[in-house]
C-alpha cells in the first residue's frame, strides 16, 4: 500500500504518534464540569458557538487532556491559539491575560476538589511552592 507524502497526511500521522505516546485522562463528565464552569469560551467568553477541548499546554508542547490542561474554547480561538503558549497569545490577541489565568486556576481548584485529584504543580498557572 503505498503511503501519502503530503504535508496534510504527514502532519496527521505525526499528531497521532504524539497523542498515541502520552495518557489523556480528562473524562465526559470532567469536560462537562469544564464547559459549565466556564459558561463560554475560556478565552473570548462566547457563549453562542461550540466549544472544543483546547489544551492551555499544547500537545506539540508537551501537554495531555486533563483536567489541569484543558479549557473549553470557541472554534475561532482554538484555531488562532494553534500551539502557542496562552500567555502570549492572549497578549496578542489583547484579551485579559490575568483575568484567564486567575479563573483557570479557580476551576481547576474547584474541579479537583470535585473531582479527587490534585492539580499538578507543573501544569499552567499552579501555585508556585
Amino acid at each position: 500500500m503505498a503511503v501519502n507524502r503530503s504535508r496534510k497526511a504527514r502532519a496527521v500521522r505525526k499528531r497521532r504518534r504524539r497523542m498515541d505516546n502520552v495518557e489523556h485522562d480528562l473524562s465526559d463528565e470532567q469536560w462537562a464540569a469544564l464547559k459549565s464552569a466556564w459558561g463560554g469560551c475560556a478565552y473570548c467568553g462566547a457563549d453562542d458557538k461550540p466549544l472544543q477541548r483546547d489544551c492551555v499546554l499544547a500537545l506539540s508542547r508537551g501537554g495531555r487532556y486533563t483536567l489541569d490542561n484543558i479549557a473549553p474554547a470557541c472554534g475561532s480561538c482554538n484555531a488562532s491559539k494553534c500551539n502557542d503558549e496562552v500567555t502570549g497569545w492572549l497578549r496578542r490577541k489583547r484579551l485579559d491575560e490575568r483575568a484567564f489565568l486567575l479563573r483557570h486556576l479557580e476551576i481547576r481548584a474547584a474541579l479537583a476538589l470535585r473531582f479527587g485529584a490534585e492539580p499538578a504543580a507543573d501544569a499552567p498557572g499552579a501555585p508556585v511552592r
